[in-house]
């Protein structure tokens, strides 16, 4: 993959699209996440291949192109979700990492909401953990920010999304 990435940079047009397609499926995944329809999605792969094609030579670590491809596939989704304001969904299934051992949550509490009480850099690292298992040390390069920021952010989220579980906060919220 490396050689093919320096490839790219050198304005090997074929390098390049042979490597965007390898990730093509993950940045679909990741862009659906955030804007959740289909059309938004697709204008957000595209942009990515824009953008992507168009800054390349900027790339400093070819070992790092799928991390450096998910930064710009989150701040173009990002782009459009501050746009068109909607809203970012997590899969059900994942609802067992809100860790409460409280049965009667009202069923009007879902993932959803419970992001959408969470600032843009605590949803982006819970949504990289959870829906993508990205690891800590991932999520630090991706996101920029040091390996105990990544971890303290995500732990803080947790505590915020257990609470509001357990409080019922959402749902008050939203009366």
């Amino acid at each position: 993959m490396i050689k093919l990435v320096k490839k790219a940079q050198r304005g090997n047009d074929k390098a390049f699209l042979k490597l965007f397609q390898q990730f093509e499926q993950d940045i679909y995944r990741m862009a659906f996440v955030y804007v959740k329809n289909k059309d938004d999605a697709l204008d957000v792969v595209q942009d990515v291949a824009y953008q992507s094609y168009k800054k390349i030579d900027t790339l400093r670590e070819p070992a790092y192109f799928k991390t450096w491809l998910m930064k710009i596939t989150m701040n173009c989704a990002t782009n459009v979700v501050r746009k068109n304001k909607k809203v970012v969904h997590l899969k059900p299934e994942y609802e067992e990492y809100l860790g409460t051992d409280d049965e009667n949550i009202p069923l009007s509490i879902s993932i959803q909401d419970l992001l959408e009480t969470l600032e843009e850099d605590e949803k982006s690292i819970v949504l990289l953990r959870f829906y993508h298992d990205f690891t800590f040390k991932e999520i630090s390069e991706l996101l920029e920010i040091p390996l105990g920021t990544a971890k303290s952010v995500l732990y803080r989220s947790l505590k915020k999304l257990r609470k509001q579980v357990r409080e019922g906060d959402v749902c008050e919220q939203q009366n």
